[in-house]
């Protein structure tokens, strides 16, 4: 009976050890680390267990394995009193193995995987014993890792990349955890430092600016019809930007004629087009200023790029009352979608599903790199099972290009039978 009783004690602390290894290997560190900020002192109490990981591991794996092998010992024990030195030994084994399996190993981990922050908090106090009981074994053990460390050398520490980040999120937001708005906050964040100025420039064809002795009637007419409250000043030509005003400033210094254009015009940040725009809103910001100009290598204007651009990038799009709202993809008809030629080429193939490689920003720049020329009205350029029509364009770009992409297989065959159907009827 006693033999009973000390089998059932070490399978039950086998158990115990068994969930406290899933429940430290799979508790979530922010959830835990807000509960210890809020001053529970066993969430404390798990996070500094959890520093010394491997010694933790190891304490735990020591542990369950003297209380296994001891259960085994006198289980064998046991059964060869009951049945003798042929059979016990094997009887022993046998069930042995499946009352380690069932109430040792997986009913424990299994409960544990459901509840590891609960399960870490309430076995914390008790392993801390066993921690320090077992703190001579362990470090027998830490020489023993050393010296395999030296043996077998590891290159690659544990470090978490910005694909398995995203995988991350992507998993929080189907659990429910994160919402469409916070996943793609946090996605934008992340892709942030990836992109550069080029990518979310307004190019030089699209600038709207003034030259350096327009009248005051060319300068209202230009702040009213484009709803800017800021403009580029140049020189002659749109490659001399000189500065720029504000729509304040006119109408507070030149409307009442007490300045002249040139004297309220601010001088304008230049910027390659290859700068991260990371990098390009901490200049922006430290030099207080809202608009800057993209050169290109020769020094002539590739585009103009503003601290709301790029704040877009994080956030979405911004719109104030002066917007004037310009959807780039609009559905024409069920397989049919009309796109504007300034559209962002990876925002375009990735609303279809496809991937694009190319060194072009927008749309019409992929159109001229497959057809080898400015496009025109009706060129046509198949990619990917989708076909790319223009249906607007002007001596230097494509306004306006068709996608078409197959039809849905499914419908077309549903389609078929109902056309069958009716011709049956019909006969």
């Amino acid at each position: 009976m006693a033999l009973i009783i000390a089998i059932v004690i070490l399978i039950m602390f086998s158990a115990y050890f068994s969930a406290t290894e899933t429940a430290f290997s799979t508790y979530n560190k922010i959830k835990m680390k807000n509960e210890a900020a809020s001053g529970n002192k066993r969430a404390q109490l798990v996070l500094d267990l959890s520093d010394d990981y491997d010694r933790l591991i190891s304490t735990i794996l020591i542990g369950n394995n003297i209380v296994n092998i001891a259960s085994t010992t006198l289980a064998t024990m046991l059964f060869v009193n009951m049945l003798g030195n042929k059979t016990g030994p094997t009887a022993s084994t046998v069930v042995m193995t499946i009352v380690v399996l069932i109430f040792g190993e997986i009913s424990p981990k299994s409960i544990a995987k459901d509840m590891p922050e609960s399960f870490s908090k309430a076995t914390a106090p008790f392993l801390r014993i066993v921690f320090m009981i077992l703190k001579p074994v362990n470090f027998m053990f830490s020489l023993w890792k050393k010296l395999l460390t030296k043996i077998i050398k590891i290159k690659n520490p544990d470090i978490i990349t910005e694909e398995e980040i995203l995988t991350i999120v992507e998993e929080a937001k189907n659990d429910g955890t994160l919402n469409e708005h916070e996943t793609n906050l946090i996605r934008n964040a992340i892709e942030f430092d990836d992109l550069e100025v080029s990518e979310i420039c307004t190019p030089r064809t699209s600038i709207v600016a003034l030259k350096d002795d327009a009248t005051r009637r060319e300068i209202v007419d230009t702040f009213y019809r484009c709803g800017f409250s800021r403009l580029p000043v140049y020189k002659k030509s749109i490659d001399n930007i000189i500065g720029f005003i504000t729509q304040k400033d006119y109408y507070r210094y030149v409307a009442n004629g007490s300045k002249e254009l040139i004297d309220i015009v601010s001088p304008i940040p230049l910027v390659p087009p290859t700068i991260n725009i990371s990098r390009l809103m901490r200049g922006m910001q430290q030099n207080h200023s809202q608009i800057a100009l993209v050169v290109d290598e020769y020094g002539g204007t590739y585009g103009i790029v503003t601290l709301e651009d790029i704040l877009e990038e994080l956030v979405g799009e911004i719109w104030d009352e002066s917007d004037n709202e310009i959807p780039e993809i609009v559905r024409s008809s069920e397989n049919e979608y009309t796109v504007l030629g300034t559209a962002n080429l990876e925002d375009v193939f990735e609303f279809f599903g496809k991937t694009c490689d190319s060194d072009y920003v927008s749309l019409n720049g992929w159109m001229s790199e497959k057809l080898e020329r400015i496009p025109c009205v009706n060129d046509t350029v198949d990619y990917e099972g989708l076909t790319f029509t223009v249906t607007k364009a002007n001596t230097r770009r494509a306004l306006e290009i068709k996608i078409r992409k197959p039809a849905d297989k499914s419908a077309g065959t549903e389609n078929k039978e109902d056309t069958d159907n009716k011709k049956g009827e019909n006969q």
